[in-house]
């Protein structure tokens, strides 16, 4: 069977069991603090686990989108080194939310892996979980007698804790688990070994395929243990890994999940995965980390510098630097792997094609900007072998290569034995823990359980209707961080908006008589709607005034309805490829992102503009559709963003003819919104750009604060035309430069022979060491005239301005050739001297610094090189 009627038969199974099919949730997680990404298929079910919200169906299954590259589930080292790790992996699953439990999910477990699958029995293990006394848990004998119609005693094992008992989190839903292993292992082989024996060892061929989770228990902040309301099941089977079982392959990379790119990898380098080891591993690297890097971009996050899109640019650079240095691809290639996903995996997830373009763009800009950082690396690590007096590189220097450019330890290493050198691992690895520590210190974070005060509050959202109520507080908990200890507080109702879909939370107030508590944020985590608040108020279960800050929260509605009409505008003004990539909305601005793969001119952003501005004072009605059914939305040609997951029943808002999906606050009319401006537009990364705009009272003051600036340079001008007495100065300013430059340019003709005059001989070159003031365009001119007629001339020049010093080293061609003086190299020593660094050629180079007084200092260490 190929990977795509693997996966399809999967889903056909459970659909004839009652399952309802699910698409795949994104795998970057937008909503949920907890998590960067999806790196579980029971993810996007979280708020049914904890009862905080209705599943859509008491039976679900899906195949699910995971990364597993940080924290506790992180698999990123073992990538392309093994046989079955990846970063990027498809979770198929089946749930069951209170409905069925342990007898019918192992019986169909079994049934599919064995009479629809056709898996030989004899290579099937089972462990379930054997107690434990530290927690009072008992062994789970009814998953023991459950297995027991289907497998032999024999083929049961017991697993510990570590192994068959799952959770969530430190806190949460967890409960014993079952797990099936294969034995891959050829007859010869499992004749000398009992596979038994191999279980959850890390053995490469008797790999764990399926894990079937029992969800009974909830883990509470203090460690313990409470029964759930409601028992479920969770299950979860690795599709990379039941490919490589049904195809009798013994490496997940010798399936055609992965053998499409593997051959694409070899035919872009001329290179066979046959080579030898290092090859393979490279080519198994990158063929893993394109899925991870692909998927994320096209459910919308971009590689970046902070958070999931950090980890994003880090896998990238990962493959890149293999590439580098094992395949010697020298040029962006990885973006043409994205044809071979789109063409493979696009059937059944549908946004690799859909926003394939922009995936591609940005890989193969991602790519050229690492491969300049990796050449600069390089040559930083040429730097440091120059300049060690040591056989054994010291370990920190090497983390800064780690650190700065991205180098891995073992090209370091790689590069430094091909040198007769070593590395400080111990330094390194010292440097490495003080990172990690530095980095869990910052995002450390302990909840307290929460203090149920009123029991079944629905925590339900009124503040589209209504910006004040009479609330009462349901549930709260005490939140711990580096910088602070604060509360969250979960009311019976709302009218706090909470943080989402790029508008921000809303503030206000908490008020019972004299007693209140601000609440300076409103964000939703795992169903519910949390108030965060500095001090609990001092009688909880009091009757309170819920009333979110009013004129924010309409400075805010007028920002988010603007983007809704600019994203319209852009898209009439731009193309229909134009989608919304992120936004901000808040009471300040509003910032959109979106792709487009060229500069959006002056005369477009005036246009899209112009069209804004004309619905704003049409005063178009807000128009909203809530509860509707995702079929009706589409119907009425409701965008829908990608890279967002959408329920059964949507919020459809409408202006005029632009129709998204949101679940936002909005104007009652655009007329509120006043005046729109664009102040900025620019790009984010390769195929998306970014427009950052002002509505109502923002906009007007900032027009008049460009007015303001206008009427001051006409003062300053002294002209009623300040264009055309501009275009005045410039000419005259260029004029002048040109008189300055020839001025100095006589001045250097001058020195010439005054220099020459001063030169010093040491061991057959002339060297000289001076002082001059010249700037370094004539500095650089003077040091070439005087190359030409001298062929034994090593001169170095200072020139000092502003309290910082320049130096320009010359070394005569002879030199360079005849004394291998190189002047790039020695700028570097001699820029220690002033504070300062540099480089350049080996016959002209030029450094600066900020002390004056280590001038002498440095001619002196120049003389010694002679």
């Amino acid at each position: 069977m190929t990977a795509k009627e693997i996966r399809q038969t999967y889903i056909d199974f459970f659909k004839s069991k009652g399952h309802e099919i699910v698409p795949s949730a994104p795998i970057v997680v937008k909503n949920d603090p907890t998590l960067l990404f999806t790196n579980a298929g029971m993810n996007q079910f979280k708020d049914a686990f904890l009862g905080n919200a209705e599943p859509i169906s008491a039976r679900v299954a899906d195949s699910q989108k995971c990364l597993r590259v940080s924290g506790k589930h992180n698999d990123l080292e073992e990538v392309g080194h093994d046989t079955y790790h990846h970063t990027m992996f498809e979770m198929l699953g089946n749930w069951s939310f209170g409905d069925y439990f342990k007898e019918e999910a192992i019986a169909w477990a079994w049934e599919l892996l064995t009479e629809v699958f056709k898996l030989d029995k004899d290579r099937l293990y089972i462990t379930v979980f054997e107690g434990d006394d530290s927690e009072n848990l008992e062994e789970d004998t009814d998953a023991k007698k459950f297995w027991q119609k289907w497998v032999s005693d024999d083929r049961i094992l017991y697993g510990n804790k570590k192994d068959n008992f799952w959770e969530m989190g430190d806190q949460g839903p967890c409960g014993p688990a079952s797990e099936i292993h294969f034995d891959l292992r050829p007859q010869e082989e499992r004749d000398r070994v009992d596979g038994k024996s191999l279980v959850n060892a890390d053995h490469p061929e008797v790999v764990e395929i399926w894990n079937l989770v029992f969800m009974e228990f909830n883990r509470k902040a203090d460690g313990s243990l409470e029964n759930l309301p409601a028992k479920h099941v969770d299950t979860g089977m690795g599709f990379e890994r039941l490919c490589m079982v049904i195809q009798g392959v013994r490496s997940n990379y010798d399936t055609d999940v992965f053998t499409p790119l593997i051959q694409k990898i070899e035919q872009l380098s001329s290179k066979s995965k046959s080579e030898d080891e290092r090859t393979l591993i490279a080519m198994r690297v990158i063929a893993d980390h394109i899925r991870a890097i692909a998927f994320a971009i096209a459910d919308g996050q971009l590689p970046s510098n902070n958070g999931a899109g950090y980890v994003i640019r880090r896998i990238l650079r990962r493959a890149t630097r293999y590439a580098y240095s094992v395949l010697d691809l020298k040029e962006p290639f990885m973006y043409e792997l994205v044809e071979v996903l789109s063409r493979e995996m696009g059937p059944f997830f549908p946004e690799i094609n859909s926003q394939k373009g922009l995936v591609e763009s940005v890989i193969q800009e991602e790519e050229t900007s690492f491969l300049r950082t990796l050449e600069q690396g390089l040559k930083r690590l040429d730097d440091i072998i120059a300049s060690s007096d040591s056989k054994v590189v010291d370990g920190a220097k090497a983390f800064e290569l780690y650190d700065t450019f991205g180098f891995p330890v073992d090209l370091t290493s790689l590069i430094l034995r091909e040198k007769g050198m070593d590395i400080d691992q111990s330094g390194f690895d010292a440097e490495m823990k003080k990172q990690k520590d530095r980095s869990r210190a910052a995002t450390k974070m302990s909840t307290d359980d929460w203090v149920v005060v009123k029991e079944d509050a629905r925590d339900e959202f009124i503040g589209y209707d209504r910006l004040d109520s009479t609330v009462h507080i349901a549930k709260y908990r005490e939140v711990v961080t580096p910088k602070k200890k604060f509360y969250q507080i979960v009311l019976d109702h709302t009218p706090f908006y909470p943080e989402g879909g790029g508008q921000v939370g809303d503030k206000g107030i908490l008020r019972s008589g004299e007693d209140s508590v601000r609440v300076w944020d409103t964000k939703k985590e795992t169903g519910m709607i949390l108030h965060y608040v500095d001090n609990l108020p001092e009688q909880i279960e009091a009757t309170f005034k819920a009333e979110v800050e009013e004129e924010r929260r309409r400075l805010t509605a007028n920002n988010h309805s603007a983007t809704h009409l600019l994203h319209e505008a852009l898209r009439e003004v731009l193309g229909e490829h134009v989608e919304q990539k992120g936004s901000l909305v808040n009471e300040k601005h509003l910032r959109f992102d979106f792709s487009h793969f060229q500069k959006v001119s002056e005369a477009e952003v005036r246009h899209v503009e112009d069209l804004v501005n004309a619905r704003v004072r049409q005063n178009l009605p807000l128009e909203e559709f809530r509860n509707i059914a995702m079929e009706d939305a589409k119907e009425m040609g409701a965008m829908a963003l990608f890279g967002e997951k959408y329920g059964d029943t949507v919020r459809a808002i409408k202006f005029g003819s632009s129709i998204e999906l949101c679940g936002g606050t909005h104007v009652a009319s655009t007329g509120q919104i006043g005046f729109f401006k664009i102040v900025s537009e620019g790009a984010v990364a390769s195929g998306v750009r970014r427009v950052e705009a002002l509505t109502a009272g923002a906009a007007d003051a900032w027009v008049r604060g460009q007015l303001d600036r206008l009427h001051e340079i006409q003062s300053e001008l002294k002209a009623s035309d300040p264009v055309t007495a501009t275009k005045a100065l410039i000419k005259e300013n260029a004029e002048l430069k040109k008189e300055v430059e020839q001025l100095l340019r006589d001045k250097a003709g001058n020195l010439k022979g005054e220099i020459i005059q001063k030169a010093e001989e040491i061991n057959g070159v002339k060297f000289i060491a001076e002082k001059v003031d010249l700037d370094a365009g004539s500095v650089k001119d003077l040091a070439f005239q005087l190359r030409q007629q001298h062929k034994d001339l090593f001169m170095i020049l200072a020139t000092e301005g502003d309290g910082k010093v320049q130096l320009h080293l010359l070394v005569s061609d002879d030199l360079v050739k005849g004394k291998g003086l190189n002047a790039g190299n020695i700028i570097r020593e001699l820029a220690k001297h002033v504070k300062g660094g540099g480089g350049g050629a080996p016959f002209f180079a030029t450094a600066g610094g900020k002390d004056v007084n280590g001038i002498n200092a440095a001619f002196e260490a120049a003389k010694a090189y002679l």
